[in-house]
């Protein structure tokens, strides 16, 4: 057994990231150490369907496993796939697909477990995996135990296991395809541009609004690996700004952008205005609310603090909870919310759907929506907003965000607050805005959003924030 483990270094501990694997491939993340990884998944695999042994279905040994469009993934999938068919897990290859496409094969064949090999916006060097097992999304720990497993041998094939599992492939894009267009039904068409910045949704999202009957304009959907035009995320206006001249000079209804992996959505109108995610997750829920009276409708702390009095006002109950896709999904299971939504862009439906975050489907609901006015752009700019900053980060020495943070949600006093939140850092609640704290759980900086309703009232949060700082930490360097 330590043999085998030293012929290859255990992967480091610094891909293991709170809600994925994510690495520079060949230095940080090797063929050899995903190899590993597929070993120590295919464990937990193991261990799911002896659990589930006495339900009615449990968990078959097998595991769906798609990629995206960068240069290293069919290598790395192959490497994934070796080590989970060395513990006889049965590998359903789907190919090339959007991650959401991964999540809807684990719920559609039944399987429970898959993983999306992504780098997702990372820069083209960066790769990783996305992963479920036993119908949950992994996360935090259990992540951290993957390495674990890896360190103590315990990983490496047990004696009597099979030689191998079966490998097959299966075409699911179809199926997801057709799945949305049985269900979501648009009011009259629109023409729309489609920014997927060479990422994997550049072939599946285009394709799925023609077939709801938009007229589509086409921008960097052809996917490449090497991004050559923007970066392929929509969280941050410069890469946005080539959607919005597309739509301007085609004088089309709306703009439409995906991020690397196609779980993310951003939307831009005619006039330029970027309508940020917490703002569309208002349109989302006075939709369901409409059918679903009385539900909990959930968002990260990062969104905007006119969220809960929208949701109110409409029959629902806002709920704060943490920021990460892996936890709004375990949040989103556990309330049985039929809707959550965060900040960076991840939407996630249960109503009609699964309950995953899509921004394929996500598009698709939103242009469900839009087409019963005859003036789409115009519904979203009437959307509340208010004065805000976009995120801001704080970069902190490894570790000392969280160190720093735990000290400043206990010491840090803000003489304007009404109340706060301490669920994910600190979120400081004012009659006119708030201000927001946090660690980050992927990189080692401190994360910052402000909003109010005038300007001078956001400064006056923000000057909170700023003495706190420097009472605290007086040596960091804040960007407000």
């Amino acid at each position: 057994m330590e043999s085998v483990l030293s012929q290859h270094p255990v992967p480091p501990a610094s891909i293991f990231k709170a809600y994925d694997i994510r690495g520079i491939v060949d230095e940080t993340l090797t063929e050899h150490g995903v190899e590993q990884v597929g070993q120590a998944l295919g464990l937990q695999i193991r261990r799911a369907h002896e659990a589930s042994r006495s339900s009615a279905k449990p968990w078959p040994l097998a595991c769906v496993v798609g990629r995206d469009g960068r240069h290293s993934g069919p290598r790395l999938q192959a490497a994934l796939s070796r080590g989970l068919s060395a513990q006889g897990i049965r590998v359903i290859d789907i190919g090339r697909v959007p991650t959401p496409v991964v999540y809807y094969a684990v719920h559609q064949l039944g399987i429970g477990s898959g993983v999306a090999i992504t780098g997702s916006h990372n820069p083209p060097a960066y790769n990783g995996l996305k992963m479920m097992v036993g119908g949950e999304t992994l996360h935090g720990a259990a992540i951290v135990a993957l390495r674990s497993t890896i360190l103590d041998g315990s990983a490496l094939p047990a004696a009597g296991l099979p030689a191998t599992g079966a490998l097959e492939s299966k075409d699911m894009a179809e199926d997801y395809l057709q799945r949305i267009v049985g269900d979501v039904k648009l009011s009259r068409p629109l023409r729309i541009a489609v920014d997927a910045g060479n990422g994997v949704a550049g072939e599946l999202g285009p394709e799925l609004l023609r077939r709801l009957g938009c007229e589509v304009t086409p921008l960097f959907c052809d996917i490449d690996g090497d991004f050559p035009n923007h970066h392929p995320d929509p969280a941050h206006p410069e890469n946005l700004q080539d959607l919005i001249r597309a739509v301007q000079a085609g004088g089309l209804d709306l703009g439409l952008a995906f991020d690397g992996d196609g779980d993310r959505l951003g939307v831009v109108t005619p006039s330029g205005e970027i309508i940020w995610p917490d703002r569309q997750l208002m349109l989302y829920a006075e939709d369901v609310l409409a059918r679903n009276p009385g539900a909990e409708i959930l968002y990260d702390v990062k969104c905007t603090g006119l969220l809960a009095d929208w949701i109110r006002s409409r029959g629902g109950v806002p709920s704060l909870c943490r920021t990460g896709h892996s936890l709004v999904k375990a949040r989103l299971k556990e309330t049985g919310a039929p809707l959550a939504g965060e900040m960076s862009g991840h939407v996630f439906f249960k109503e009609r759907w699964f309950g995953f975050d899509d921004g394929l489907y996500t598009a698709a609901r939103l242009l469900e929506i839009v087409s019963r006015s005859p003036n789409p752009a115009g519904v979203l700019e009437a959307l509340p907003t208010a004065v805000s900053t976009p995120e801001m980060q704080i970069p902190t020495a490894e570790g000392e965000h969280h160190t720093l943070m735990a000290r400043f949600v206990q010491e840090a006093r803000f003489p304007g607050e009404v109340s706060r939140f301490t669920l994910d850092g600190i979120r400081v609640e004012y009659a006119h805005g708030f201000g927001l704290a946090r660690p980050s759980n992927t990189t080692p900086v401190v994360v910052l959003r402000f909003e109010s309703q005038t300007a001078e009232g956001l400064a006056e949060i923000q000057g909170e924030f700023r003495r706190a700082f420097a009472s605290l930490a007086p040596h960091l360097a804040l960007p407000f």
